[in-house]
């Protein structure tokens, strides 16, 4: 089943590592400098791979997916699959030009706000971040597209929560998703001591439900976290049963999220996941042939992986709550080998 549950096997793809901005937060480092793309009929083969694997949600996210020219065509091949569509966006560059350009091709809309204005602008490195994200929330409102915001939670920042979620349901929006921080990327260097540790992500569950009791029918609030108890009770929601390996199985069945970076690497899980378990890249195969061969040669070594964190994180003396993403990405990286590089 995995994290994104039965119902939804999302793919990912972050389109460029251009952007607008320099968040401190960044998990690609992306930035305005960075150009980094992969073309686009190289997404939409893989798009159409990811739907024959099984696949139904298409998560479309950067860098600024609203700076990739051919946006909309991957949407629209997508939908055209069936594929539920979602972009993730900073909002500033969201003018009615591009709102028009996403209606009828993205299911969701969602944006990142990281607290008050205050400190929004200073994640995002730009004292008008939040200004111009507010004044085009107006438009998007009145297009009819459903929105939602994204909150990265950081150890600094549960107090502020409140006053986003009050904020989101001014606005009219469906969803507030929190992610808690990962240390990849620009985080890594910028933020080295602001993951939410697990007293922190406790507060948080708690504050989300309480704020979903508010909320009631008008925004879905939700948390990417894990408990402890339900993946004891369920190991497969985190890739740890013992199910025996299926070369056959669709790909979906196996993996969710699977990310696509802008490069054209295929990975796992989580932005910048081990390498060593990395699929390839599209660039020298199609995601059909990745797939294939990552259930048989490396498959068996991801499952492995996902039960050695099991284990540790289920232990009785272990959090109640916990931020799988962070811990199997780590793992994966503390696994992979280092590159020597020889004169």
């Amino acid at each position: 089943m995995g994290p994104t549950g039965d119902d939804y096997r999302v793919l990912q793809v972050h389109v460029s590592r251009r952007c607008n901005l320099e968040c401190l937060h960044c998990y690609s480092s992306s930035g305005p400098t960075l150009h980094d793309e992969t073309p686009a009929h190289l997404f939409c083969a893989a798009i159409s791979d990811a739907a024959a694997e099984g696949y139904n949600v298409a998560s479309f996210s950067g860098g600024e997916p609203l700076m990739y020219g051919p946006l909309r065509e991957l949407l629209l091949h997508a939908r055209e699959l069936n594929m539920v569509t979602t972009v993730t966006t900073n909002g500033m560059l969201l003018d009615r030009r591009r709102i028009e350009m996403l209606r009828g091709a993205a299911n969701l809309v969602a944006i990142s706000l990281d607290g008050t204005p205050e400190s929004h602008n200073r994640m995002r490195g730009d004292s008008r971040a939040f200004a111009t994200m507010a004044k085009r929330l107006p438009d998007l409102r009145a297009s009819g597209l459903p929105f939602g915001f994204i909150f990265t939670l950081t150890q600094h920042n549960l107090n502020e929560l409140l006053w986003v979620a009050d904020f989101a349901l001014q606005e009219g929006a469906r969803l507030l998703q929190l992610h808690p921080l990962e240390s990849v990327g620009r985080a890594r260097t910028q933020l080295s001591q602001s993951n939410p540790d697990a007293t922190e992500l406790s507060y948080a569950v708690l504050a989300v439900a309480r704020i979903q009791e508010l909320a009631g029918e008008r925004m879905r609030v939700q948390l990417d976290v894990a408990g402890r108890e339900a993946i004891v009770e369920d190991p497969e929601r985190v890739f740890a049963g013992n199910a025996l390996l299926q070369h056959t199985q669709p790909l979906a069945e196996i993996v969710s999220p699977l990310i696509i970076e802008a490069d054209g690497a295929v990975v796992p899980v989580e932005y910048s996941f081990g390498r060593e378990l990395a699929l390839g890249n599209l660039r020298d195969a199609s995601l059909t042939a990745l797939a294939a061969r990552w259930k048989t040669e490396k498959q068996s070594s991801f499952r492995r992986l996902c039960r050695e964190v099991h284990a540790t994180a289920t232990a009785s003396n272990q959090p109640a709550v916990i931020n799988w993403y962070g811990l199997i990405a780590q793992k994966a990286e503390a696994e992979t080998a280092p590159i020597h590089v020889h004169a």
